[in-house]
Parts: C-alpha cells; structure tokens; sequence
C-alpha cells in the first residue's frame, strides 16, 4: 500500500489523483482541518469519475508530528511518498516550520525505517541548493553550505534533507526531488494559485528577478516515474524554464485577456515595503505579506538545470508558457462554477 503525506495540498492532491488512476490501495493522511473538498474539486478538474477516484482513497487522520497517529497510518505500507510541508517567509513560523519541515520528517523516516518501507520519495525545494563557485548554473551537485543568508524555509527543508538521506542508511531506498516554483490549478488562494487570481483581478507589479519555474503536473509525473524505476538514493532538480517573474506574470495576464503587469518593483521599493509591512503586521498582529526574504527572491536571479533527470530517466518537461495557458482555462471554469 502506497502512504501519501500533505495529500491535501497542491503537490499531494495532483499526486494522489494520478496514483488514483492506475492504483487501487492508496492512503493518505490528513489533518483535522484540513479541506477535503480541495482534492475533490483538484479531481473534478481532470476526471468526469472524479468522485469515484477520490473514493478509491483511505483517509487516515494524523499530523506527521504525532508518533501515535502515525502509527497506525504506516499499518501495511510498502512505499511513501512525503509531501507535507510548511511554507512560510515568516520569521515568528520558524519554530513551527522546525517542527513540521524536520521534526515531522524524522519521523516519517523512523517509521519508514521500523516499518521495512521499500522506497521513499520526499518533495523538498531548490531552496536548499546553493550557487556553484565555478558556474552560474546550479544543480544537485550545489550541495549545502552554510545558513548564512538562507530563508528559514530553506534551512528546515535542508534538514529535512538530511533525514531523508538518513534512512537511505538505514536500508530504505530514497528519492529526493527539489522542484522551482510550482505552477498548478487548484487552491487558488494560497501559494503560486493566489497568483493567478491576483493577475485576473488585475495586480499590475513585477519584476526581474529571476527563478525556475515547473509544472505540478511535471513534478507528480517524475516523482511517480523515479518512484517506480530501479533509480534508489538519488537527488533530482526540477525545473523546466528559467523565467523572470515578469514573463509570467505577462503570461498569465495574457491568457487571461488582461493587461500586462507595468509597475516595476524595484529593489528600493521593495525594501521599503517589507519594512512597512513588517510594521504593519507588529501593530495589528497579523502575518506579514513581505518579508526580508520574499522581498529579496523578487530581485534574485537563479538558473537552475534539470539536465539530470532528462538524461538519466528521459523525462520531457511540459512548456510553462502552455501550462500557464491550461491553469487560467482551469482557474475560470472554476469561476463558472461558483457563480
């Protein structure tokens, strides 16, 4: 039986709908407010048979932090693949970050370990990889350097990280995927799918940072591929482009029939706005919307290279632009059907 962790989010959703179609013993766990519904609505977006899909799940009720919940979500399971995560640029999340990002994942490796699971797959981020002395270009070879200028997030994924790799010592079989900025339909309200929403509504920013940039679809697809191969105790980035956020954002806007974004952010601009907003967030005790760190990734300009896994397991990255062009039809059909 196949246990899939953070099934409730973007990643895990799109995961559990593709394991859904060629599988028939699947597990997934889920918190307690968690939105269910948000994986049924992910499905009905690609299957007329969605709720026959979405039965074809057992749901367990656990939160990774909790070794007694847990356990009886690992009962029968062979393979794993760890989704569940926090995100945050927010530095009073720290804690709770450490908690689920490294914490939680200890335990998912103690129990992959005690339990004899065949193979692991843990979703990180290129976040943990650092720039290359020698090359612009990072990899998976851009192993780890130091936390020093690293966002909180990074630091606790990369000790996820080691974790992960930890089992692979302890004869579990592992797959380690660092995925750019995920692009997918679904939850438009949090993470990249705000995104799309803020660009239909008319959001008129950008700037020229530079990053990678994938598909949900791409990272799913690979993970599932890697999970199935002979390929064990490996790393893969997935990025299918390096794009600056003002061609996205352009993209985005275009497929929407709206006007390009114009204002350009920059750096003094956004240095004043986390400042302000920090502020702000202080006074009224809420989360901050930009960050130091946030602030600084618009302005960032990363390449990454996914040379590896096109050439080790032959895997065809699908077009951003095309991807982009798919999620806006997604994002108003899904506007059609609230109204």
């Amino acid at each position: 039986m196949i246990l899939v962790t953070g099934g409730t989010g973007l990643v895990g959703s799109h995961l559990l709908y593709k394991l859904a179609l060629n599988t028939d013993r699947i597990r997934a766990i889920y918190r307690e407010n968690s939105n269910l519904n948000a994986v049924k609505n992910v499905f009905s977006y690609y299957s007329i048979n969605s709720e026959e899909l979405f039965n074809k799940i057992e749901w367990v009720k656990a939160d990774i932090t909790d070794i007694l919940e847990l356990k009886n979500a690992f009962e029968n399971i062979t393979k794993v693949y760890h989704c569940a995560a926090l995100i945050s640029f927010d530095p009073r999340d720290y804690e709770k970050m450490y908690r689920i990002n490294i914490e939680g994942t200890t335990n998912i490796v103690n129990f992959c370990i005690d339990n004899k699971v065949s193979k692991l797959c843990f979703v990180s981020s290129i976040a943990t990889l650092d720039k290359s002395v020698n090359s612009d270009i990072i990899n998976e070879c851009c192993e780890w350097v130091s936390n020093k200028n690293k966002s909180d997030y990074a630091i606790t994924k990369h000790g996820g990280e080691m974790e992960v790799w930890r089992a692979s010592q302890e004869g579990v079989e592992v797959i380690i995927i660092n995925p750019g900025v995920i692009l997918g339909a679904g939850f438009w309200n949090l993470g990249t799918g705000e995104l799309f929403s803020k660009i239909n509504k008319g959001f008129n920013f950008y700037s020229e940072g530079i990053t990678g940039f994938v598909t949900v679809n791409d990272v799913v697809r690979s993970m599932i591929n890697l999970m199935d191969s002979s390929i064990k105790n490996d790393q893969f980035v997935l990025v299918a482009e390096n794009l600056s956020f003002k061609t996205v954002f352009s993209e985005i806007a275009m497929a929407f029939g709206k006007k390009k974004p114009k204002i350009k952010i920059t750096k003094f601009m956004s240095a004043v706005l986390w400042r302000v907003d920090k502020i702000r967030s202080v006074i009224t005790n809420s989360k901050p919307i930009v960050t130091k760190k946030s602030a600084q990734s618009l302005h960032t300009k990363s390449y990454y290279s996914s040379d590896k896994i096109i050439k080790e397991s032959d895997f065809k990255f699908e077009k951003i632009s095309d991807a982009i062009k798919s999620i806006c039809e997604l994002y108003k059909n899904n506007l059609k059907k609230e109204e």
